[in-house]
């Protein structure tokens, strides 16, 4: 009897795990998302306004707000096209997409899932133009299409205590599971976790390359904005040591990937 409760068990837990996994769009990756997106994205949007309301948010009128969001809906518009003519619109199933602009020197872009991205003035003098703003919303707007926050705050949870629910994990100590959710967001790890988002950021960028090219942006900005980014100044940590890939690194892989890109830029 306990034999056979032992395989049902480990029957259940593998139906479960298969059910979980999914391939990322363009990438083909297998990934394994354990929190409900929906609860996900409720989470995240608390989470969004609360930060809106903390930090000084620019006016829709202002200018650099005006481009945030022209290029933004731009990209998401194309990458919600790409996906439901791919049989995909499920990864952005409950999206509302909302694009805002802090005041705030920080060099830093992120986008919570759901669709909720913001962009701080800090970033704007290192794009320089229009075009170089698009590298860097493609990429966050990818991190929210391949579920990477989700993906980070699975493995989160799991090391941390060894469940897959928020509900569990709230219940437990909440002031933790928001700080951990935050994390998962990049809006803020551990060492063991930074190989993992190191490789959600190198997959961010090959999306990033392919949703802004659709949207008629040129792909060929990117390294460039990324040398720009290399010379910013300050001291870069180790790349093992660090949540992003090097800037040698990052130039070298957005290189190789773009005859891929380029198959879908049409000025």
């Amino acid at each position: 009897m306990r034999n056979s409760l032992l395989r049902a068990a480990i029957v259940l837990c593998a139906l479960t795990l298969l059910d979980a996994c999914a391939r990322v769009p363009i990438t083909g990756r297998r990934q394994m998302n354990l929190v409900n997106e929906g609860q996900l994205m409720a989470m995240a949007d608390g989470q969004y306004d609360e930060f809106l309301g903390a930090n000084k948010v620019l006016p829709a009128s202002d200018p650099r707000s005006v481009m945030v969001s022209r290029i933004g809906r731009k990209i998401a518009d194309a990458a919600t096209a790409f996906l439901g003519e791919n049989n995909a619109s499920d990864r952005v199933a409950g999206f509302q997409w909302e694009f805002n602009t802090v005041d705030d020197p920080t060099v830093n872009a992120w986008c919570m899932p759901g669709g909720k991205v913001v962009v701080y003035t800090g970033i704007l003098p290192v794009t320089q133009n229009e075009t170089a703003l698009a590298v860097v919303m493609g990429h966050e707007i990818a991190h929210a299409i391949a579920r990477h926050g989700n993906e980070r705050l699975s493995q989160g949870l799991a090391l941390q205590l060894g469940v897959s629910t928020l509900e569990v994990a709230a219940g437990q100590d909440r002031t933790m599971t928001e700080n951990l959710l935050l994390q998962s967001f990049g809006v803020g790890g551990a060492l063991g976790m930074l190989a993992y988002s190191r490789k959600h950021e190198s997959e961010a960028d090959k999306m990033g390359l392919v949703f802004m090219a659709m949207a008629g942006y040129d792909p060929r900005e990117a390294p460039r904005f990324w040398e720009r980014m290399s010379q910013g100044g300050g001291q870069s940590p180790p790349e093992i040591l660090s949540t992003h890939p090097s800037d040698a690194t990052r130039m070298r892989d957005l290189e190789q990937f773009m005859p891929e890109a380029l198959k879908y830029y049409k000025p």
